[in-house]
């Protein structure tokens, strides 16, 4: 019997070079108070709204809020404060849990009754008319308006200013051939959702060591893996500030050396960055810093393991890609609306910050002289993580740019990863299942 020689097959590779910077803290917190990233954010975006002004309304004046004058047509540039009728105070949860009603928590905020106010520096105005819906914007959005101050003492919205997608870098020319990243997020190991062999399965995928020969010819074009947080689950019951026994340290540390295993396996093969998610052992405010290596001894030995921060930047290739493991998306689902996931995440390109709604319903830290999520650059990739299910599209900006918007959904729940071809920007699934 002939048997052929066995074809080898090299793994492609992608330049790498991590745009974390900003999102790693350097800052010694001194007691600071919130109001300063909201100063930082309007200096910052006001300046650009105001070199847009000419090429929108270049006949209107530019006003303060101070400077209103009424039935005066003008334009106006302040940070949107949303004014919501249901939003959780502990003021009111602390007297409804000493009444014999129930405390209802919605999983949206919205109500017909909320309304927008316009601050600056100078004084605050409430906002009328139809053309800025409260539903759609948050707490924190800087805009600039036009319209005229009415006898009400509201300024009356005619038209509307966002920041629009910022400016992009060019590619390259060179020839592209097909590269493809990998993105997974929600494993949640140790937890009882969690099917070990669906992780299996998609490691030996990447790996290539599932499949028949084309399948393994795809898989050594995977130039990148991405997990986008929620990696592990840990027992909530045993971190209560006490002592634990052994037994319970075992319980604590067996979901991350799980993850460690399975990580060892990817990084000896592909570069691998792991970002933290709200369920991980990492602090819990904007920006995430990367989870401690030393939880990760096996796979840290590697050069291709990164653990890195949330939100998380990196060029591929000269390609920028940009995302998080979540949090400002489901916060932005919980205080407005729109009808998909994609929408959110097209809004807040369209606003050009990662996190309109931080620090007021999102935790963040209180940066004094910039706001890290101001987004300076368009990403070609903007991913976000642990979403309920898989969605995917391509906004196309005013000024060429191009951007894949990708919904990751949580894999412990789907068994679904996600695969994005660097050279067309199309995206496909993985979809992996144990029952037959």
């Amino acid at each position: 019997m002939e048997i052929d020689s066995e074809k080898n097959l090299l793994r492609k590779q992608a330049s790498y070079i991590s745009q974390d910077d900003k999102f790693v803290m350097k800052e010694v917190y001194q007691g600071q108070q919130y109001s300063q990233i909201y100063f930082a954010r309007l200096h910052l975006m006001r300046t650009l709204l105001y070199s847009l002004l000419p090429n929108w309304k270049p006949h209107l004046p530019v006003c303060t809020i101070l400077g209103l004058e009424e039935g005066k047509e003008c334009t106006i540039v302040g940070t949107l404060y949303k004014h919501m009728k249901l939003k959780p105070s502990i003021l009111d949860e602390y007297s409804k849990t000493r009444s014999a009603v129930p405390l209802v928590k919605p999983h949206n905020f919205v109500h017909a009754d909320d309304y927008l106010v316009l601050e600056d520096e100078s004084g605050r105005v409430k906002l009328a008319g139809t053309v800025l819906s409260p539903s759609v914007y948050v707490t924190g959005n800087i805009v600039g308006l036009h319209g005229k101050e009415t006898g009400a003492g509201e300024f009356l919205v005619l038209d509307v200013l966002e920041a629009g997608l910022p400016p992009q870098i060019e590619l390259p020319l060179k020839s592209r051939e097909d590269k493809y990243v990998v993105f997974v997020s929600g494993l949640h190991v140790g937890s009882s959702s969690s099917n070990p062999l669906l992780f299996q399965l998609l490691v030996d995928h990447i790996t290539g060591h599932l499949g028949d020969e084309k399948e393994q010819n795809l898989a050594s074009q995977i130039v990148h893996v991405v997990i986008a947080g929620n990696s592990v689950e840990l027992p909530r019951g045993l971190l209560n500030g006490q002592n634990l026994a052994p037994k319970d340290q075992s319980r604590l540390s067996s979901p991350i050396k799980e993850l460690d295993i399975m990580l060892t396996q990817i990084a000896a093969g592909v570069p691998l960055d792991i970002m933290p998610g709200v369920d991980d052992p990492a602090n819990a405010s904007l920006p995430q810093q990367p989870l401690n290596r030393c939880l990760f001894p096996g796979s840290s030995v590697y050069n291709t393991f990164r653990s890195c921060t949330n939100p998380h930047s990196f060029d591929l290739d000269e390609m920028r890609f940009v995302g998080t493991s979540g949090q400002n998306i489901d916060d932005l689902d919980r205080y407005s609306e729109a009808k998909d996931r994609l929408e959110y995440l097209e809004r807040t390109l369209r606003w050009r910050h990662l996190a309109p709604t931080a620090p007021n319903t999102l935790e963040c830290y209180p940066f004094t002289d910039r706001d890290p999520f101001r987004m300076e650059s368009c990403p070609y990739v903007y991913f976000v993580g642990n979403q309920d299910k898989y969605d995917s599209r391509l906004v196309k900006g005013s000024e060429g740019q191009m951007v894949r918007l990708i919904c990751i959904p949580k894999f412990c729940e789907t068994g679904v990863a996600v695969v994005l071809n660097m050279r067309t920007l199309e995206c496909h699934t993985l979809s992996f299942g144990t029952q037959f």
